[in-house]
């Protein structure tokens, strides 16, 4: 499959300081999109916090309504460090300092950028293994799986669009297998070809994920953060128990 020319991905910073300008189109939009990709890691720690399923999907549609009407996200310099942690360290301060006043405004009739199933939520919180970790733990490893998925999505998306979705389901199994345990005679049998243009195929397939991995995780970090050492610390944290 040949590459895509090279283009940001959604979860870009630019789309963090778009969301900074308030009563605009672009800033709903960006903060949609925000919400959508990174409301579960927040969710997940209100939760390990000791919050009520209720209460926790209450304190995160009114984090995220606050980000956008406070414009707390004006502070998100790209300068000054990563996505993930400006998002935590903001949430922390709203959940310490302005929930309860924010919950009385939102029953007065505030919008809420994002919808949050609190059964999909809460079936997903009881299926992590990690749940019952610290809190700081369990908020960075479902922002790693978050990221993995915003890649998966983009690689899928990328296989419709040349029309080869049914490529994507015949490959995608072999993404996070070891090198050694890819059946490459399956694959192959499911592509309609040999075992070696599999092998190829495969290989083009990991490589394109590990290129977009790079690119969401690098347009969530500061100009002068370093790549490896974020990579090598998500790649931590999905490992532990």
């Amino acid at each position: 499959m040949n590459n895509p020319p090279q283009s940001f991905p959604p979860t870009r910073w630019s789309l963090v300081l778009a969301a900074t300008q308030q009563s605009s189109a672009e800033s709903a939009a960006a903060l949609e999109t925000i919400c959508q990709a990174y409301w579960y890691p927040l969710y997940a720690y209100v939760r390990r916090s000791g919050q009520s399923p209720h209460d926790a999907q209450d304190l995160t549609q009114d984090f995220f309504q606050r980000l956008l009407e406070k414009r707390w996200l004006a502070a998100a310099d790209r300068e000054k460090g990563r996505l993930r942690t400006f998002l935590i360290v903001a949430l922390k301060h709203f959940m310490a300092k302005e929930w309860r006043h924010a919950s009385a405004q939102r029953r007065g009739g505030g919008q809420i950028p994002v919808s949050i199933d609190t059964q999909l939520a809460e079936s997903r919180y009881a299926a992590d293994p990690s749940a019952h970790s610290a809190t700081e733990l369990l908020f960075d490893r479902q922002w790693a799986l978050a990221v993995l998925d915003l890649t998966l999505s983009r690689l899928q998306s990328e296989f419709a669009a040349a029309g080869r979705e049914r490529d994507f389901d015949a490959l995608k199994d072999s993404l996070m297998a070891a090198r050694g345990a890819i059946d490459y005679a399956a694959v192959a049998e499911k592509l309609g070809g040999s075992p070696s243009a599999a092998r190829v195929a495969v290989h083009r397939l990991r490589k394109r994920f590990r290129d977009i991995y790079r690119e969401e995780i690098s347009q969530t970090l500061a100009e002068n953060a370093n790549l490896d050492d974020e990579m090598q610390y998500l790649a931590a944290v999905l490992a532990k128990d």
